[in-house]
């Protein structure tokens, strides 16, 4: 689709990609942002319909370059929200006092509290990067068109992110707590 002119090339691109788009928007921010940005983000699509290049980017690119575009007007809302999963996203339950099961239920929530708190602590390109990965498995050429940014440079945020949390994830599977890592790496 190279005609983003008229009403029938929105539509078809709307039918399309919308779906993914809000699951990927969704898993960043949330089902209900999501539609709002969603929204956003064909509206920017129409608005800026004159200014796609085929020779640049596929359209799925340049939908996702606008929404990424459109989601990083709402980045410190969620780094807010990473930040609060990360005060709150569970405590450590000693064995002793409830189930294994529930001890493992903990241990999970409170990983998932570090985690959301290490991807909110990213710098902005290696998160999205990462994000668009896992939330909307884009490969890193896909990522490389929708930031328009060499593939090496998204592929670099990549191993940078993901070096960055798995310390964490490998500290969390020998057991060592949050004190441990800290003077680790002190």
């Amino acid at each position: 689709m190279s005609d983003l002119d008229g009403l029938p090339a929105l539509a078809e691109l709307y039918d399309e990609h919308a779906r993914q788009l809000h699951g990927y928007l969704a898993r960043r921010v949330g089902p209900d942002a999501a539609d709002d940005l969603v929204a956003d983000t064909f509206l920017l699509l129409w608005e800026q319909r004159q200014r796609y290049d085929p020779t640049r980017a596929s359209p799925k690119s340049w939908l996702y370059g606008l929404a990424t575009n459109v989601l990083r007007g709402h980045t410190r809302t969620e780094v807010r929200r990473l930040r609060a999963l990360a005060r709150h996203g569970g405590r450590r339950v000693e064995a002793g006092e409830l189930s294994n099961r529930v001890v493992d239920i903990a241990d999970a929530r409170h990983l998932a509290g570090r985690l959301a708190k290490a991807v909110a602590a990213l710098r902005v390109e290696e998160r999205d990067a990462l994000l668009m990965v896992a939330w909307a498995d884009m490969t890193p050429a896909e990522i490389s068109e929708v930031l328009d940014v060499p593939v090496g440079t998204v592929r670099s945020w990549l191993h940078r992110a993901r070096k960055k949390l798995s310390g964490l994830v490998d500290g969390a599977a020998l057991g060592t707590s949050d004190e441990q890592e800290a003077s680790r790496h002190a």
